[in-house]
């Protein structure tokens, strides 16, 4: 997959509005399309402007992040390890976003049928998350 290819399939997903900055593509949830959105549930980013930990400055290289729940996070990394966030095509918990519970994978080939589950997960989530935000509004 490549990162124009990442990105139509995050557009794909029910009421996600895709909002581009820097050349990097935030996914969020947005049915109601609001004037100030949430936070994405996932991005592709493919430079080193908020962090430079995966080193998006080699050719060709980009990062796709998500946002999971806790405890699905927990399972894909039970306890502290080291990762290394420059590997390609493998899942790591994102360099400065984990304790958030986002996951990262830099240019996602192999691994793309288990990242497509997380990123169905995070969609999920992203949905359950707006949708108890709108039910307090209403309480």
């Amino acid at each position: 997959m490549d990162f124009d290819e990442i990105v139509t399939v995050l557009g794909r997903y029910p009421d996600t509005r895709l909002i581009e900055a820097n050349g990097d593509v935030f996914a969020i949830h947005d049915p109601d399309f609001e004037e100030r959105p949430r936070q994405s549930w996932a991005t592709v980013v493919n430079s080193d402007v908020n962090d430079s930990a995966s080193d998006l400055a080699r050719p060709g290289v980009y990062r796709l992040n998500i946002g999971l729940p806790t405890g699905r996070y927990r399972e894909l990394f039970p306890a502290d390890a080291e990762h290394d966030a420059t590997a390609l095509d493998v899942l790591f918990p994102h360099p400065v976003y984990a304790s958030y519970h986002w996951v990262s994978v830099l240019n996602p080939d192999r691994t793309w049928p288990s990242t497509r589950g997380l990123l169905d997960e995070a969609h999920a989530f992203a949905v359950r998350k707006h949708r108890n935000a709108a039910e307090r509004r209403r309480s």
